[in-house]
């Protein structure tokens, strides 16, 4: 038996400029953290040696590689020449909340078979797999910082340049810093899942209309600016940046907010968030405010509507939790 664990993650800024339209043109950059929330992959052989049993949000049994309906999965063991094994998936959060659980399970079922196979995989290489996995072979409309964000762990600032290299960058901060950014972001479900597919086709489309361009612009100078104030210990910059951000992505495609987003949001705001946004692609999922401590009680209370969702940073991105020998 082998079993990974691969951490979710909440991007601050700098969303949408990880896209090829766009980053292959003019570069790109996100800054995020991955948190304690984890998808948790295992795998062990199948007493059928030539066919396949899946438990993920459904049970496929399958004899042949080809006639598995997840694409990720079957891909992915297409790669690696996965047969005859019997693979499991589960879940802190539901996917389609806007937490990057799609490319979570991309790099952890990359690293769960580099596992199987006894090969060895450096993480930024998994997600760069990851990438090209979803976006060249399964033609996702996405980007790649999730993959990154997701495979490597921690605080990351995340270059994308034009000519496909990807830099991350560790941002290191003194440790009351660090507690004070992390005790100061309230993460709260919106009850909404949505599939970000529809939203990321239009956002792909327009992403060099000149107005979308020049959003993405100013957003990938926000992730810049966001990055040497946390450097220098600066948190509260969080949130002002966070609201422009916010601002800012609404304009990118119609559908990634709506009344009842918005609503909270202001809400939020007059009871003391300085600033937020909704997480991933839009139209639901969880919103993350920036709040410093004495006013987290006004928010909590004005937004009893919603579940919060408590979490924590880490560090680790996507590790290996259980390898049995002779697996």
């Amino acid at each position: 038996m082998i079993i990974v664990r691969t951490p979710l993650r909440v991007s601050f800024a700098g969303g949408g400029s990880d896209l090829p339209d766009y980053y292959r043109r003019f570069g790109g950059a996100v800054l995020s953290v991955s948190i304690d929330k984890y998808i948790y992959l295992s795998m062990h052989p199948y007493f059928f040696e030539e066919g396949y049993l899946l438990k993920y949000s459904r049970t496929e049994r399958r004899d042949s590689l080809d006639a598995i309906e997840h694409s990720i999965i079957r891909e992915v063991f297409r790669l690696y020449g996965i047969k005859g094994v019997d693979f499991n998936s589960s879940a802190d959060i539901p996917s389609g909340t806007g937490l990057g659980s799609s490319s979570a399970f991309t790099a952890g079922i990359i690293h769960l078979c580099n596992a199987y196979n006894e090969t060895y995989m450096p993480k930024e290489a998994m997600a760069e797999q990851a990438s090209y996995l979803e976006i060249t072979v399964l033609g996702e409309p996405i980007g790649k910082q999730d993959q990154y964000a997701c495979a490597c762990g921690g605080l990351n600032y995340i270059r994308f340049n034009p000519d496909e290299t990807v830099a991350v960058e560790k941002l290191r901060l003194t440790s009351e810093g660090y507690k004070r950014l992390q005790g100061n972001l309230l993460l709260f479900y919106t009850g909404k899942n949505r599939n970000a597919c529809d939203i990321l086709t239009q956002q792909k489309k327009d992403t060099l209309t000149p107005r979308c361009a020049e959003n993405l612009r100013r957003m990938v100078a926000l992730a810049d600016t966001l990055r040497r104030e946390l450097q220098s210990n600066n948190v509260d910059a969080m949130g002002e940046i966070l609201h422009e951000g916010w601002m800012r992505k609404k304009k990118l495609a119609s559908g990634i907010s709506d009344d009842a987003i918005n609503a909270w949001y202001e809400i939020a705001r007059k009871n003391g968030a300085v600033g937020g946004k909704l997480l991933g692609a839009g139209g639901g999922g969880f919103l993350l405010f920036y709040v410093k401590e004495e006013n987290h009680a006004r928010v909590r209370k004005a937004l009893t509507m919603l579940r919060e969702t408590p979490f924590r940073f880490e560090s680790e991105g996507t590790s290996l939790v259980h390898y049995e020998v002779g697996a």
